[in-house]
């Protein structure tokens, strides 16, 4: 069947495919650009499906951060290697994602229109990997509402209780930086505080000294670590002779929350040795 060259060039601008691909799906489709369409959805289907399982620990974060109103969100999305993070179709596609949840209000990946996942199983058409969008969190403030986003690998989002963008702003780049997990000390859980409690009692176990005494020593340590954890014990990156507190205080304002994510963590990567790898493909055994 005789296919003409306008065909495959709309079948190629709205499905993002191949040349080779698009004139296959109208020749199968006699020529039809809506059945071709179709047809090549479902195969997209089909091996966004075999994809799926493959493990997706590199990617990017991005915020977005609505002026008019007091929302914001932070968005993690993952494929399977650095070369695809860099990619330009897949940077688009994150900010497509970003964008689409911030003009919706969504709260939650689940709740992304179907849009999103049609581009999401058309992007791994073309890139050739696993693409998963992992994570959201939103943030709402009547105060300030700051982003910090540091190569793609690390975002904060930070909502302050007073107008000060600037602080706000500080604010987010110090939680990218320093990985506060709490915003306050009294916040640390008990049994976090009671796990570090009996590490610090076993350690010091033999050090010969009196019981009351390594009471005392376990619960500076505890003090310490609390701190640690925590935003406001924390030294302010920027200013390490003062505490995040200190700072607050001075500005007489307040962290109300606070959201960090960090590229791929959790995520348990497979390391291959790529000797290996390459052996295996050329379906060479170990001798």
């Amino acid at each position: 069947m005789n296919i003409s060259v306008n065909d495959v060039k709309e079948l190629r601008e709205r499905t993002g495919a191949g040349m080779m691909e698009c004139k296959k799906a109208l020749v199968e489709a006699s020529g039809n650009i809506e059945i071709a369409i179709e047809t090549m959805r479902k195969a997209g289907t089909a091996r966004a499906a075999k994809k799926a399982g493959r493990i997706a620990a590199e990617g990017l974060i991005v915020v977005k951060i609505n002026e008019d109103k007091p929302f914001s969100i932070i968005l993690e999305v993952n494929c399977e290697t650095d070369f695809v993070s860099r990619d330009t179709h897949f940077k688009a596609f994150v900010e497509f994602v970003a964008q689409t949840a911030l003009d919706h209000g969504v709260t939650s990946v689940e709740k992304l229109p179907p849009a999103v996942e049609e581009a999401r199983q058309a992007l791994i058409n073309q890139v050739g990997e696993n693409v998963q969008i992992r994570r959201m969190a939103t943030l709402g403030s009547l105060g300030t509402i700051a982003a910090y986003v540091h190569h793609g690998r690390i975002g904060a989002l930070v909502a302050l209780s007073i107008e000060n963008k600037e602080l706000a702003k500080d604010l987010a780049m110090h939680i990218a930086a320093a990985n506060p997990q709490y915003i306050k000390p009294e916040e640390v859980p008990c049994d976090v505080t009671q796990r570090e409690k009996e590490i610090f009692i076993a350690q010091s176990v033999d050090s010969g000294k009196p019981s009351d005494i390594v009471e005392k020593m376990v619960m500076g340590r505890i003090n310490k670590f609390v701190n640690e954890i925590s935003l406001i014990g924390q030294p302010f990156v920027k200013d390490p002779n003062q505490s995040v507190g200190q700072l607050l205080n001075a500005a007489k304002a307040e962290v109300l929350s606070f959201v960090r994510f960090e590229v791929g963590e959790g995520i348990e990567k497979v390391t291959e040795d790529f000797a290996t790898a390459v052996m295996a493909q050329a379906g060479v055994g170990a001798a």
